[in-house]
C-alpha cells in the first residue's frame, strides 16, 4: 500500500498526529505491533497540561475529557509534619491542569480514528524501516503470516522506548543521554473513593508516596519501592498498610482501601535521544525521551512533540514549506531538555536515595522550606507544572 505518511505506534502519541493528519488531508498508516484490546488495557498516567487539551479539542475528540475530566487548579507536598498547598491558578497566571486517565483519552483516539475510517493495523509483527535517509521510505511488516509493504513519504517512530523506530538511526548519528534512578513506583488501582480531591505528594524518611485519582471512584496510589522487589512481594494489606505510614496522619485517618485492580512496579528513567529525526524519519513520544512520573511531564512532553510535528508536516503539504521539518529536532528537543529538568528536580526534591546522608536530608529539608516561602519559587514550580508554552 502507499500513503504519505506512516506512523509506527497506535499510542496515544500516534493516534493523536495520525487524527490531527487525516483532519487536514493528508493520508496516512498507523501500524501497531499489540491489539487494540491490549493498548487499552495500559494503566498511565493521567494529569494533562491545557496544551494536550487543545490539541484533543483540535483533534475533534476532547468532548468527553472536557465533560468528564476533573479541573485541578493545585496539588499538596505533605513533609516534615506539613500539608502544604500548591495554589497552581495563582502562581502560575490562571493555569490548571485536567485529571483524565491515559486509558480513556487513548479509548477517545480510537474511536475518533473510527469515525473517520482511519487505518489503523494492529499486530503488525517484524516491523522494519528502509531507506530512511531517501526521499522514499518504507515499511515493511508481517500481519496474519502474510508480508506487508507500506511505501510513503515519511515515517514518524512513536513506538515507545523499546520499539523499532529508534534503532534504525545509524549509530554514528545517534547520541543517547540517560539517567536511571535506584528505585521504582509501586502503584496500586483501587475503585475506591480518592483521599483528596487534588493530588498529594508525599516525602517522607521511609519513601515517596503520591496520592492521585482517575474519577470520584477511582483511585491510584503509589510509593517508592527499591528495585529489587516484586509484585510478589506486596500483597494488598502490605501496601496500605506501607502508605498509611507514610501519608499524614489526618490524612490516612480519612483513606478508604480496597482491592486492587491493577498493581505494577514501574522503575524510573529519565532519557533523551538526539537528534529527533533522521532522513524522513522523526521520532517523538517516548521513542525519544522519557522522563520519571514525579512532575506529571511524559505524556504531556509527547504530546508537545505532537504539536510540533503536526504543524511541520500540515505547512509542509499545504504549502510546501520545509522549515518545521527542518526544525523540528533542535525545537522539540528544547522543550524536551527544560520538562527533563523539571521532572529531575521533582524526583530529587521529594525521594529517599539509598546513598543520601542526613546532610543531603538537611538540602531536601532547605529546599523545601525555601520553596513555601518564596512566590517566585512557586511561580516557577507552578509554570512548569501546568506547562511551558510550545
Amino acid at each position: 500500500m502507499r500513503t504519505k505518511v506512516c506512523i509506527i505506534g497506535g499510542g496515544p502519541s500516534g493516534l493523536l498526529l495520525s487524527q490531527l493528519l487525516q483532519l487536514n488531508g493528508i493520508d496516512n498508516v498507523l501500524l501497531e505491533k499489540h491489539s487494540r484490546e491490549h493498548v487499552l488495557a495500559r494503566i498511565r498516567a493521567g494529569v494533562l497540561e491545557h496544551g494536550f487539551a487543545r490539541l484533543m479539542d483540535e483533534a475533534q475528540c476532547g468532548e468527553r475529557m472536557q465533560r468528564e475530566g476533573q479541573v485541578h487548579h493545585g496539588f499538596f507536598i505533605a513533609h516534615d509534619g506539613r500539608l502544604d498547598r500548591v495554589d497552581l491558578h495563582k502562581y502560575s497566571g490562571g493555569g490548571s491542569v485536567i485529571v483524565y486517565g491515559q486509558t480513556e483519552l487513548t479509548r477517545d483516539l480510537y474511536e475518533a480514528r473510527d469515525r473517520m475510517g482511519g487505518i489503523v493495523i494492529h499486530e503488525a509483527s517484524d516491523v522494519q524501516l528502509h531507506d530512511l535517509a531517501g526521499d522514499r521510505p518504507s515499511v515493511t511488516f508481517r500481519k496474519s503470516g502474510a508480508d506487508e509493504r507500506v511505501e510513503c513519504e515519511f515515517v514518524i517512530g512513536a513506538d515507545g522506548f523499546h520499539g523499532v523506530s529508534r534503532k534504525s538511526i545509524p549509530a554514528g548519528v545517534l547520541r543517547e543521554y540517560e539517567k536511571v534512578y535506584p528505585f521504582g513506583w509501586l502503584g496500586v488501582l483501587s475503585r475506591t473513593p480518592p483521599v483528596s480531591p487534588e493530588l498529594i505528594y508525599v516525602k517522607h524518611e521511609r519513601g515517596f508516596a503520591l496520592c492521585s485519582l482517575r474519577s470520584p471512584t477511582l483511585s491510584r496510589y503509589y510509593i517508592q519501592v527499591p528495585l529489587s522487589d516484586r509484585v510478589e512481594d506486596w500483597s494488598d494489606d502490605a501496601f496500605w498498610d506501607e502508605l498509611k505510614r507514610r501519608l499524614p496522619p489526618e490524612v490516612a485517618a480519612r483513606l478508604i482501601t480496597g482491592a486492587s485492580i491493577e498493581k505494577s512496579i514501574a522503575p524510573l528513567r529519565s532519557f533523551v535521544a538526539e537528534p529527533m529525526q533522521y532522513g524522513r524519519l522523526f521520532l517523538a513520544g517516548d521513542a525519544a525521551h522519557i522522563v520519571p512520573p514525579t512532575g506529571a511531564r511524559g505524556l504531556n512532553s509527547a504530546a508537545s512533540d505532537i504539536y510540533y510535528l503536526s504543524r511541520a508536516l500540515i505547512a509542509y503539504y499545504k504549502t510546501g514549506d520545509e522549515s518545521g521539518l527542518r526544525g523540528y529536532s533542535e525545537r522539540a528537543l528544547s522543550r524536551i531538555w527544560k520538562a527533563q529538568r523539571f521532572s529531575w528536580w521533582m524526583t530529587k526534591l521529594l525521594h529517599r536515595f539509598p546513598d543520601n546522608g542526613d546532610y543531603d536530608q538537611r538540602l531536601q529539608q532547605a529546599e523545601l522550606a525555601y520553596l513555601f516561602s518564596s512566590e517566585r519559587a512557586l511561580g516557577s514550580l507552578a509554570e512548569n507544572y501546568v506547562g511551558l508554552p510550545y
